[in-house]
């Protein structure tokens, strides 16, 4: 996982963990997505402090950290908010970015 830095905001394409560095529940869920790229073995998401990032967390209304925003071809896909556990999480990069499992098969 590595920061994003601004002008890769604007990517197309995203797996983004927004988070604050004082939340216990996205330091938990952080960890769930670190195991996930463990798995994969690769980095496939990107994080950021959502202090830093005012601008952004306003323009696409993210309501809460920790958050996990999926965006594909320039239009947002999902945020997900609750990070029940690491089947719950690839059960959903399943459902919306199937074509990272694709070497798994």
């Amino acid at each position: 996982m590595r920061e994003i830095i601004q002008n890769e905001l604007n990517d197309k394409d995203l797996l983004l963990f927004i988070h604050s560095p004082f939340c216990g529940t996205c330091h938990v869920a952080e960890g769930m997505l670190r195991q996930i790229e463990t798995t994969l073995d690769k980095d496939i998401f990107f994080h950021m402090n959502a202090s830093l990032h005012e601008s952004f967390m306003y323009e696409h209304k993210i309501e809460s950290v920790p958050c996990l925003f999926i965006r594909e071809n320039g239009e947002t896909r999902k945020k997900v908010y609750a990070f029940h556990s690491i089947a719950n999480i690839l059960s959903i990069l399943l459902e919306q970015k199937p074509e990272l499992f694709d070497r798994m098969s």
